[in-house]
């Protein structure tokens, strides 16, 4: 029987819920919301995904023929590949354990009434028919049927498009992936796990990814050109190598696939992965839950970053510190009629909490209807039937949207936002609730003011972003004035503009962003618009927010950031989640996008000289119809000591490089003249020797010849990338032309790696080609440089 059909014969609970035997005889169906909470890539996809790749095939192959038909030391590449993959099975294994256990913490856990109590339970523990209670700000986790409603309203936009929200009525349908923006009720689940329409399209794309970056991009479109250079280099260097040269058949493969291993940037992709792993572990261990691991290098993109002031500039808490009656209410009675309101909500915003700590329900008044708190009108309201029989009804909300424009109570609430202070307005409504315009005409009776407690980090982090030339812009839905005063105590100027005033119109929005730095009364149709609008004049956008009226912003935005205290949606749909709700954490994000970014640029440049100069010598060979210069035992030598070693520790250290667009670009004007001047080089000194030496061992001293300028000018170039030094940078440098001198004077690593220096004639004319070439890239990469600061 399917969850459906289960559905159809199954009694429906009462409103007290499912009984403890309900519960365990639907579990015992199979009938429970089992959809895996997926952060990650499960172990065997980890393990595929680092093993079975088209560079693993080729190596692969290379490798089996070489340990039949040539020495140990020509397999060691091999062996190489073997321990790059398990570092990268191993290190992305370890950022998954980090990933799951955070993303447990940041759980949604639905409240459920069993046995006739609301208790909280995991999302995956939900079955069939619970009665599921849900509020501002809940993410509807499971398709149901609504069974309860005050004033519910739910926003479906995420699955439909439809921006406004829909009201929700006993009996009317409920989809999971929407979520509550106003009122409260409790709805029936009648499809669970792989069957609710979320669940459904959560099937079609898993939340990990790692291939919507510009990084991954880049280095998939390099390989996808690495591949066609190789083909027709590695065909021709197989037909002049085995054909063409009448040489020993085992010596002509091992000099074949000498010539087309190095060609294959193995290291590259791992070390990519490596980086963005390490990232993740890290951030992990400061409370950042990473849900999508490109947002890592997406926040070191950004280049303007939007704040939602509650909550993130804000701490979550608020103090009544004063009431003001207006036109002369007896503050007895309004501070009972603010203790009847608070009473009134069962799910009270921070703004409600704070009035109810303040002032007790009055026990005698009686709650007859309730119009919960919207983002969009700005005031919610009840209506009482008081003790003495009266009846009244009541609005608490924003001044500026409850009062005329010229009511004198507007100037007092002015004053007081000057000051930072948040206020809001108690009106006696004269029209009913559900009146289309429950305010208008509506007599004031009090000001309520509230105090907001700032964030200790809240000024620190604002002025990192300002050293970092990220631009801050204040979007809040709090009267302009107070909000800009707040954002004035944390040292953020600029211009205040209430965003009633801002033109719908993309462009011209844009243009008044640009220019304006705190923004109050923005509804949250207008916090997407203004990211819309920032993202049309070219920003890369971040938005931050735990408010289920920052969800729409937040879905749009390059990158969402969400508090942890903050709603379900929120949390659902950002992709960095700040789970212990510290604005702070943002610079550590920020510095490790840019560690990952600026890193890798750096060892892409060095792997990918490799595969230039690797390329093109098997070119010239075959030209020239010579033997292929080198064995694997060589370039796994040089490949270690000039790219594997370093890359590795360059790839995981600090980087504080503003990220810069273009990756493939930047790294292919370095690549490619690197690359030519180092075979160019390398078979000058090669074809010089050829006509130097002759008679037996000709071609060891050959290969040892061009193998010395080989490895001078990759050194060259890994000490130009190393730049600029600090002391272990220079350590790596020096440590690494330190280990090939032993090679070079040791006896039986002379003989392990078939590398013996003949003379003094041209192991000197090696070093004196080098120097040359060492001096032109030097000239040529300056130049790159100030073309690229151009």
């Amino acid at each position: 029987m399917t969850h459906t059909d289960a559905a159809a014969t199954a009694p429906a609970p009462t409103a007290t819920g499912l009984t403890s035997a309900e519960v365990a005889e639907r579990v015992a169906r199979g009938q429970v919301n089992d959809v895996p909470v997926r952060s990650s890539r499960s172990v065997g996809e980890i393990v595929r995904a680092n093993v079975f790749t088209r560079f693993n095939a080729i190596i692969g192959v290379l490798w089996v023929i070489m340990l039949f038909v040539a020495p140990f030391q020509d397999s060691l590449f091999g062996y190489v590949i073997l321990a790059n993959t398990g570092i990268g099975i191993i290190q992305e294994w370890r950022a998954k354990k980090t990933l799951d256990s955070l993303a447990v913490i940041g759980e949604a856990r639905p409240t459920v009434r069993r046995d006739g109590a609301a208790v909280t339970v995991g999302t995956s523990s939900l079955v069939l028919d619970d009665l599921i209670e849900i509020g501002p700000g809940d993410k509807i986790v499971v398709d149901g049927v609504c069974v309860e409603a005050d004033g519910l309203e739910i926003d479906e936009s995420l699955l439909t498009g439809e921006a406004d929200p829909v009201v929700k009525r006993p009996g009317d349908e409920v989809m999971s992936g929407s979520f509550v923006v106003a009122g409260g009720g409790a709805f029936r689940a009648t499809k669970v796990g792989r069957e609710a329409y979320a669940a459904q399209l959560a099937e079609e794309a898993s939340r990990f990814t790692l291939v919507h970056s510009e990084l991954r991009t880049g280095i998939s479109t390099i390989l996808k050109y690495v591949t066609w250079m190789m083909v027709p280099a590695a065909i021709g260097l197989v037909i002049t190598q085995l054909f063409v040269k009448d040489n020993d058949l085992k010596d002509s493969i091992a000099r074949t696939v000498g010539g087309i291993v190095p060609m294959v940037p193995e290291g590259l992709v791992l070390l990519t992965s490596v980086a963005f792993a390490i990232g993740v572990i890290r951030l992990g261990r400061k409370q950042c839950l990473v849900q999508e691991l490109p947002a890592i290098e997406g926040l070191a993109r950004v280049d303007t970053v939007c704040l939602d002031k509650t909550g993130t500039l804000t701490e979550g808490g608020m103090d009544v510190t004063d009431v003001h009656p207006l036109d002369g209410s007896d503050a007895g009675y309004v501070h009972k009629v603010l203790g009847a309101l608070g009473a009134s909500d069962p799910r009270p915003n921070t703004s409600l909490q704070a009035i109810i700590d303040a002032y007790p329900d009055a026990d005698d008044w009686r709650c007859t209807e309730a119009l919960p708190f919207s983002s969009a009108r700005k005031y919610s309201g009840a209506a009482f039937n008081e003790g003495d029989g009266e009846s009244s009804t009541w609005l608490l909300g924003a001044p500026d949207v409850l009062l005329a424009a010229d009511d004198p109570a507007l100037a007092e609430t002015e004053r007081l936002n000057e000051q930072g202070l948040r206020v809001l307005l108690l009106t006696r409504a004269l029209r009913t609730l559900d009146d289309p315009e429950p305010a208008r005409g509506a007599r004031p009776a009090a000001l309520v003011v509230l105090e907001q407690r700032l964030r200790p980090d809240a000024a620190d982090t604002l002025r990192y972003f300002a050293e970092q030339d990220v631009r801050a812009k204040v979007i809040s839905g709090d009267n302009a004035v107070s909000v800009g005063a707040v954002a004035a105590k944390l040292g953020l100027d600029g211009r205040t503009v209430d965003a009633r005033g801002l033109p719908a119109e993309r462009d011209a929005m844009g243009v008044a962003l640009d220019e304006g730095t705190v923004f109050g009364r923005v509804t949250p149709q207008q916090k997407r618009d203004m990211v819309g609008a920032l993202q049309s004049r070219g920003h890369t956008v971040a938005m931050t927010g735990d408010g289920v009226n920052d969800v729409l912003a937040l879905k749009d935005a390059d990158i969402g950031v969400a508090m942890g205290s903050g709603s379900e949606a929120t949390r659902a749909v950002a992709q960095i989640v700040l789970l212990n709700n510290s604005f702070a954490t943002l610079p550590s994000v920020v510095a490790e996008g840019r560690r990952v970014i600026g890193n890798i640029t750096r060892v892409a440049t060095l792997f990918l000289v490799k595969t230039v100069y690797s390329v093109l010598l098997a070119l010239l060979v075959v030209c020239w119809q010579v033997e292929y210069p080198f064995l694997p035992r060589h370039l796994t030598l040089l490949s270690t000591l000039t790219i594997g070693v370093p890359a590795f520790f360059l790839a995981l250290a600090p980087n504080k490089e503003r990220a810069r667009p273009h990756f493939v670009r930047r790294v292919m004007r370095y690549s490619i003249p690197g690359g030519v001047l180092a075979a160019v080089a390398t078979f000058t000194t090669y074809l010089i020797a050829r006509h130097h030496y002759s008679g037996e061992g000709a071609l060891e001293a050959e290969t040892s010849a061009a193998t010395l300028t080989l490895f001078l000018i990759s050194m060259w170039v890994l000490a130009i990338i190393a730049r600029p030094y600090t002391w272990w940078r220079v350590l790596l440098v020096a440590s690494m032309g330190s280990a090939f001198v032993v090679v070079l004077v040791v006896p039986w690593l002379q003989d392990f790696f078939a590398l013996k220096l003949i003379g003094m004639t041209m192991p000197w004319i090696a070093v004196g080609v080098a120097a040359v070439a060492a001096a032109v890239l030097e000239f040529l990469w300056r130049r790159v440089d100030r073309m690229v600061a151009s």
